[in-house]
């Protein structure tokens, strides 16, 4: 039984030793929240509220000059990228309509060496009738 009772006593010791370390690190712990607040309280006691709402609304005006700042910055990026394509687009047009006006020109080119130079005029049958006729009569 006296191996029983040391095991007991070691557990015992283990088990308070755990609680204490427990008990430690939650007083840690929960000390941080009140160290926080009462830190915040003394810094709030330094300031009126007058102060605080200067402070407020110079570092608001701060943030929204600077929205204001970084969205001019975007326009003038967004307008130099539009110059850019509009550029581009502008010589690639050009480009193409260059490229057109050379396909015409070798199109009509090519139209006029393939056409048949128009022949005499020639007799059809009924021409012919009418042509013997005539050589007829005027012969009588």
């Amino acid at each position: 039984m006296g191996k029983l009772k040391s095991y007991q006593q070691q557990l015992q010791s283990i088990v308070d030793k755990g609680i204490n370390a427990a008990e430690e690190q939650q007083k840690k712990l929960s000390a941080k929240p009140f160290n926080y607040a009462e830190k915040l309280e003394s810094e709030l006691r330094e300031y009126s509220v007058k102060t605080l709402r200067q402070r407020y609304y110079g570092y608001s005006d701060e943030v929204f000059d600077q929205l204001r700042s970084l969205n001019s910055r975007f326009s003038n990026f967004a307008g130099d990228l539009v110059a850019k394509l509009e550029r581009e687009a502008a010589e690639g047009a050009a480009v193409v309509s260059d490229a057109a006006e050379d396909v015409s020109e070798v199109a009509q080119d090519a139209k006029k060496s393939v056409e048949p130079k128009k022949p005499a005029a020639r007799k059809t049958a009924a021409n012919k009738a009418s042509s013997a006729a005539k050589n007829s009569t005027a012969s009588a």
